[in-house]
């Protein structure tokens, strides 16, 4: 099973992935208001214009993509700012971080060959792309610097 990735923007200007299993699916239900900005939960959701990815068979490294340690939003939200670094804490506290190891100890936890618990680290889109496919529930951290770094 293959996955379309979209990119897709919601009415306040916020930018975010979906993964659909097809376009009809997207459509389906984009139609049904079952998609929902991750940030503000506007279910007011539209496509838009991405690059396709070519493939000549080129080895993909584990490129860790990282957003900015503070996004510009969050320094004119003082109060979005605060809700953002409180969650970023929460995360670090309760997850382990396992690096470049994530794609494989989340299959380990997901097929029992290792203790259940919250990890997180870096995958390839390709892994992330493969880990879905296994149906082990995976999401990327908008926020991943401020986990890395004394959150102020």
């Amino acid at each position: 099973m293959s996955l379309k990735v979209f990119n897709l923007c919601c009415d306040r200007g916020h930018r975010f992935e979906g993964w659909f299993a097809s376009a009809a699916d997207y459509d389906l239900q984009s139609d049904r208001g079952l998609i929902e900005c991750p940030v503000c939960a506007s279910r007011h959701i539209a496509k838009t214009p991405s690059a396709p990815r070519l493939n000549f068979g080129a080895v993909e490294a584990p490129v860790p993509v990282r957003a900015p340690a503070q996004p510009a939003l969050l320094a004119k939200d003082p109060q979005l700012q605060a809700a953002v670094l409180a969650l970023a804490r929460q995360i670090a506290a309760s997850t382990e971080d396992v690096g470049e190891r994530f794609a494989d100890e989340a299959r380990a936890i997901h097929y029992d060959e290792a203790p259940p618990r919250s990890i997180r680290g870096v995958a390839t889109r390709a892994d992330a792309i493969e880990l879905v496919e296994e149906g082990i529930a995976v999401m990327p951290l908008p926020f991943a610097d401020l986990l890395d770094e004394p959150v102020q």
